[in-house]
């Protein structure tokens, strides 16, 4: 078997789980009072999340994904979705607080890494949200969008 069939086989099998994670996922929002509508907009923001974006070069379950949001908001999420724009990012950032904090109640993250990622969320915000601008913007050159 190829590296690649490997490869393929393993997000595979990370699917599957992660469809099961989403349907617990969703009854734990649900449980919280959340509307259908928020609940659904959460569940679509984080399957993105698992399942292209922790898969897309590797095959990573989720809570290795915990370390990985400001590669998402501020670079790939930019470039890869074409909704990418200032609320979205937001809207983003709740759905992975959200999913992160659920999973720190499983025991599947720690609490250091939650905290960790809230405190990346409430720090970079702001350029994520600047890139995006600077991305959307067709008077900036390329090489000025990205301002690491």
């Amino acid at each position: 078997m190829s590296e690649y069939d490997q490869y393929e086989q393993e997000c595979s099998a990370i699917r599957a789980e992660n469809q099961q994670l989403l349907s617990e996922f969703v009854s734990w929002l649900t449980a919280a009072g959340l509307s259908s509508t928020t609940v659904d907009r959460h569940r679509s923001n984080v399957e993105f999340y698992i399942n292209k974006f922790l898969l897309y070069e590797d095959a990573t379950r989720p809570p290795a994904g915990v370390e990985e949001i400001s590669m998402f908001l501020g670079y790939w999420f930019i470039r890869k979705a074409l909704w990418a724009s200032e609320s979205s990012i937001k809207s983003n950032s709740t759905s992975l607080k959200k999913f992160y904090t659920f999973m720190c109640e499983r025991g599947a993250v720690s609490d250091e890494a939650l905290q960790n990622l809230k405190a990346r969320i409430k720090e970079d915000l702001p350029e994520w949200i600047a890139t995006v601008k600077r991305y959307d913007d067709p008077t900036i050159e390329p090489e000025g969008v990205w301002q690491f």
